[in-house]
């Protein structure tokens, strides 16, 4: 079956590609992240994983959106529940292109980030799958993100210190405030 795999970015693209490949899949890797701010940020994902696509002959596809007004307007003014709004707007770009393409189904390394909401993604994803008809392929690849993380270090990859919207970054490096300590 040909399959499309949505990359957030390579470090978390390492033990997907495995996995699906020890299951006798060749994925294509699918480059769309709008929400990445700012653009030195999305150019050094992008950049770090068209190296490693090359390191380790994996086809990709690069949809090359720099979004952030659209990931703004998107989000506006519900900041607080733009997870939501960003699996959507990646989902279904990801399964109309797999449509398009020729691709019998598709998923995303987002499944292996233990900091995501895996219940709303796959929702998401089966939604998506259902408007374009093509097929969700559900694989929970969180059990190996360490191992995918430590591998990255390993072959020095770039590696990014937050999801990737401004928010995400705001929420990384805010202090935040110390509880008061009881009497």
């Amino acid at each position: 079956m040909k399959t499309l795999l949505h990359i957030c970015c390579a470090p978390c693209s390492i033990t997907c590609i495995d996995t699906l490949r020890q299951e006798g899949i060749e994925p294509v890797g699918f480059w769309y992240n709008p929400n990445i701010h700012p653009f030195t940020e999305y150019k050094m994902r992008k950049n770090t994983l068209v190296e490693y696509a090359k390191s380790i002959d994996l086809k990709l596809e690069i949809e090359n959106e720099y979004g952030l007004r659209r990931f703004i307007e998107g989000v506006y003014p519900d900041f607080d529940h733009r997870c939501g709004f960003c699996y959507a707007l990646r989902f279904e770009e990801t399964a109309r292109y797999a449509a398009a393409h020729g691709f019998d189904q598709f998923t995303s390394t987002l499944f292996v980030s233990p900091y995501q909401n895996h219940e709303l993604m796959r929702e998401t994803c089966e939604r998506m799958a259902e408007k374009y008809g093509v097929k969700y392929l559900h694989r929970d690849f969180s059990p190996r993100f360490r191992e995918g993380q430590d591998k990255a270090r390993e072959l020095g990859l770039y590696m990014q210190k937050y999801c990737g919207c401004i928010f995400s970054e705001e929420d990384r490096y805010k202090k935040k405030p110390k509880k008061p300590k009881a009497p």
